[in-house]
């Protein structure tokens, strides 16, 4: 880890803070490996229950480092080429650490979210934006296509066809067509943004948590399969779950009428 990436943790809670607000937290190589490593690292905690992702300073993040990738022009286009793709099979491990981790993701965005910005909060599963966030693909503006999985959510967060506008045109919108698009769960003041995430973030630590988990698991794979086999995974899902002491509470709760206590060995 280095200190353009922060990674802390409150109990079974970690938050990601990317670290660089003087420069709108853009990606360059520091960052790249210390998001691959935390990312991982968090992924393999049994422990934590929630993660939550966010921005230092006043931006969530603007995309990748541009002073970065201009240190790569001089190089011939066959060079350049090899270069990119080593770079994005980087920052791309983060990515897919994110969609499968077994722990919920909370992204907690305000100001810019462009670029790979736009690219990191659509992996993250739920996310609540500050009324003075604004969204860009960005993508266009320096003659390249998406990376960090963007063609790969947009067309399943919003559809094709917002997609396709989205990214082939780069347009700026702010939070409330983020919201309206569904691309966030939430839009808050920008002062309420902390406390509304902390408390996401502490309902989904209370739940239940191979039911959370496996919610996660089942939402994330369903496009991928026939709705035969998705039957089959959530008989499976539900079954499991049903052999835990927190189904044992949920039912017992639910009849004495009272809040379940989740997460207590019995």
């Amino acid at each position: 880890m280095n200190a353009s990436l922060l990674l802390t943790r409150d109990g079974p809670v970690a938050t990601l803070t990317l670290n660089r607000p003087e420069a709108l937290n853009v990606l360059d190589f520091a960052m790249m490996d210390a998001l691959a490593e935390a990312t991982s690292e968090v992924a393999a905690d049994d422990a934590l229950r929630a993660v939550i992702v966010r921005g230092a300073g006043k931006h969530f993040m603007a995309g990748g480092d541009i002073r970065t990738f201009s240190g790569e022009l001089s190089k011939p286009p066959t060079e350049r080429t090899a270069v990119f793709r080593r770079i994005i099979s980087r920052v791309h491990a983060s990515i897919e650490a994110l969609h499968r981790m077994p722990h919920p993701v909370i992204g907690q965005v305000h100001g810019a979210v462009a670029g790979f910005g736009l690219s990191l909060m659509n992996a993250c599963d739920l996310v609540v934006a500050a009324d003075n966030a604004y969204f860009s693909s960005a993508y266009r503006a320096i003659g390249t296509t998406p990376d960090g999985g963007g063609t790969w959510s947009l067309p399943r967060i919003v559809g094709t066809r917002r997609a396709m506008e989205i990214v082939m045109l780069s347009e700026r919108f702010d939070a409330a067509r983020a919201l309206e698009l569904g691309l966030v769960n939430r839009v808050v003041p920008l002062a309420e943004l902390d406390s509304t995430v902390a408390a996401l973030a502490r309902s989904l630590a209370e739940g239940p948590v191979l039911a959370i988990r496996n919610t996660k698991r089942l939402v994330r794979e369903s496009l991928g399969r026939s709705l035969s086999e998705q039957l089959e995974a959530e008989a499976a899902s539900f079954s499991a779950c049903a052999a835990t002491p927190d189904f044992v509470e949920g039912i017992t709760a639910f009849l004495d009428k009272r809040p379940a206590q989740f997460g207590r060995e019995k």
